[in-house]
């Protein structure tokens, strides 16, 4: 435990050390205890049953099943510790509930709360639970856990700003995960459902059935050229590798902030071509492409390269291999076990439902524009995020 006995930012008129106490010895600590199974219902009258992390969400209890059978048990305004992988994970409860062995209940105040969410963000409670085949906490490692601890006037003032601040949080959470429903909304409704060649949806001015084809008719394909993480500079040429289009990028890529210096024979954008991972981890995610709206980018290894034909356009082609009937086509063609790999043939035999450009490029930019908004929100919440970080670091000690 750190020996500094003070934060480096306090609120006005706090100057008092900060004491050093067991968690057990400050708050009421239950143990979640499992009801038989045969008890579990998806009955809202029956008692709420809180497994473990997955019936968190945003920091708060989201009743998922019921049960009931009554155990071991939570009161609304109790804390919740995930006590079993992930062991640490911390959220809040507005109702009563049950609880079961995933998880423990703590009677503590927003100071404390918040204490054990940064005790999580400095992997406190990931060390304590190594070592085992399972990752897990038990009874006595909580309550042995030391925490640093002011008087109950500045926990309260700590408290209500986190509380804010935390709200702000789940604020651009909501919009952010609104937003991204509506996207999955839209993207159903404005293509053609299976077995239709008409969308639910569709701009004022066009009603004509969409066509349906190869894409191997339509298009030219080639395959990026070998580089990996190791190649990776501060500077130099920019590239995409394909594991980047799981974690950095969206539907259409126009700018890339990773560099490698160039090797001989090497395969560049030349703009509005679409690229396709040929290897992940799941069919689900290995089928989604993104466009290269800017030339002159490397291309590098384990990405499939498509080059439409002029009256297809690039972003409505990734759209629809990334969703709907196209990316359930890839899905059950991709192959492999604890990798699984998309070919060129496969992308070739895909069918690609399809209407005038015109259309294309309205449905085009309708998504972009949304993407764009979705973008926005994510950043601020990042930010948000980073700033509660920061402050959790400088303001516990």
């Amino acid at each position: 435990m750190n020996e500094n006995k003070k934060p480096v930012i306090r609120f006005s008129g706090f100057t008092d050390a900060w004491e050093q106490r067991k968690l057990g010895d400050e708050v009421q600590i239950t143990m979640g205890q499992s009801p038989d199974g045969s008890s579990y219902t998806d009955i809202p009258s029956d008692y709420i049953l809180v497994q473990g992390n997955a019936d968190l969400k945003n920091g708060w209890v989201m009743p998922r099943v019921w049960t009931s059978q009554v155990t071991k048990k939570a009161e609304a305004g109790d804390l919740i510790m995930s006590v079993r992988a992930p062991a640490g994970e911390m959220g809040k409860t507005a109702y009563n509930a049950v609880i079961g062995r995933g998880v423990a209940s703590i009677k503590g105040n927003e100071f404390i709360f918040q204490s054990l969410v940064k005790m999580n963000f400095e992997g406190y409670w990931k060390r304590l639970s190594c070592g085992s085949t399972f990752e897990s906490l038990n009874s006595d490692n909580i309550k042995n856990a030391e925490i640093m601890i002011p008087h109950l006037n500045e926990q309260l003032q700590m408290g209500s700003f986190f509380e804010n601040l935390d709200n702000l949080i789940t604020l651009h959470q909501r919009k952010y995960d609104k937003l991204q429903n509506v996207k999955k909304s839209m993207l159903e409704k404005m293509f053609p459902k299976n077995g239709t060649n008409t969308p639910e949806i569709r701009f004022k001015g066009f009603n004509d059935a969409w066509e349906q084809r190869k894409l191997a008719e339509m298009a030219d394909f080639t395959k990026g050229t070998g580089y990996s993480k190791n190649d990776l500079m501060d500077n130099g040429t920019p590239i995409i590798l394909y594991g980047m289009l799981y974690t950095k990028y969206q539907t259409v890529i126009d700018k890339v902030d990773t560099f490698v210096i160039a090797k001989t024979g090497s395969v560049y954008s030349v703009g509005q071509e679409v690229i396709v991972p040929a290897s992940g981890e799941t069919a689900e995610d290995i089928s989604r492409a993104s466009a290269v709206v800017k030339s002159g980018i490397l291309l590098g290894g384990d990405l499939n390269v498509i080059y439409p034909q002029d009256h297809i356009n690039p972003v409505f082609l990734a759209l629809s291999i990334s969703n709907g009937n196209q990316q359930k086509e890839l899905s059950k063609k991709a192959q492999g076990k604890s990798v699984v790999h998309l070919r060129k043939s496969d992308l070739q035999e895909v069918q690609l439902s399809y209407p005038k450009i015109e259309e294309q490029i309205e449905i085009s930019s309708f998504f972009l524009n949304l993407d764009n908004l979705i973008t926005l929100h994510q950043r601020e919440l990042e930010k948000l995020q980073n700033i509660k970080k920061s402050c959790l670091e400088r303001m516990f000690v």
